[in-house]
């Protein structure tokens, strides 16, 4: 009876031991994996004529400057039927990327060619600074493929690269989409001062799919660890 008794105590420290183990393994997985990640899934539900045109989850824009945006594409709706609405965020979801998130955040808002055509999208993750548009059918008439890739990846990132100015980035954004979807004379994107070292400022996407993998690997690594280590443990110490 008294061995038994042994036995189960011994058997309960063992299953003690690798609840600790695994707590542990997913606590250094949560440390090592990038925090805040953002799915279409986390974004609140949009419909055309609806009046919030920036979701800044990212924490990027300054009050003052989300009203300031706020009204410049409230006005600009109003004037000429076209939407254009800014989300910035902290990371996508794995696997995802910018564009990838874009297109699935347009398609979940504006489900119908009818209710995309006059949407516009632009879209940030502020930990990489990376940055995607999508714009709709109609809204394309005016801002053409190549205007809207150049206000995403150049007004957008150009004072970012210079020294994460999110506020001048968005106000600059903002300040050429009305012009040119209103009709007037594209400003063009602001020049990058050539001192800036643009190499190494964003990840590249084989950056961010190693630093993925390495971060499966850690998983597997942990949850190794957390089963062996306890077994490992029980059998030096008590056969």
């Amino acid at each position: 009876m008294k061995q038994l008794l042994q036995s189960i105590e011994l058997a309960k420290r063992y299953l003690r031991g690798m609840a600790l183990a695994i707590l542990a393994a997913i606590a250094l997985f949560a440390i090592a994996t990038p925090a805040y990640a953002t799915g279409v899934y986390d974004m609140p539900f949009l419909s055309p004529g609806d009046s919030t045109w920036v979701i800044d989850d990212g924490n990027a824009i300054s009050r003052i400057n989300e009203s300031q945006l706020s009204q410049a594409f409230d006005e600009l709706s109003q004037d000429t039927g076209t939407e254009v609405r800014v989300v910035t965020i902290r990371h996508v979801d794995y696997g995802e990327t910018m564009q990838s998130f874009t297109d699935a955040l347009f398609e979940k808002w504006f489900p119908t060619p009818e209710a995309q055509a006059n949407q516009v999208l632009l879209t940030l993750d502020v930990v990489t600074n990376n940055a995607a548009i999508r714009v709709g059918e109609a809204a394309a008439e005016t801002l053409n493929p190549e205007i809207a890739e150049s206000v995403a990846q150049e007004t957008l990132l150009y004072p970012l690269i210079e020294g994460d100015k999110y506020n001048e980035a968005f106000v600059g954004a903002k300040d050429r989409l009305v012009a040119v979807l209103s009709g007037e004379t594209d400003p063009g994107a602001p020049e990058l001062n050539n001192n800036v070292q643009v190499e190494g400022t964003f990840a590249t996407a084989e950056e961010t799919e190693a630093q993925k993998s390495n971060s499966t690997t850690v998983v597997i690594v942990l949850l190794i660890a957390a089963t062996v280590i306890p077994m490992v443990t029980y059998f030096v110490l008590y056969q």
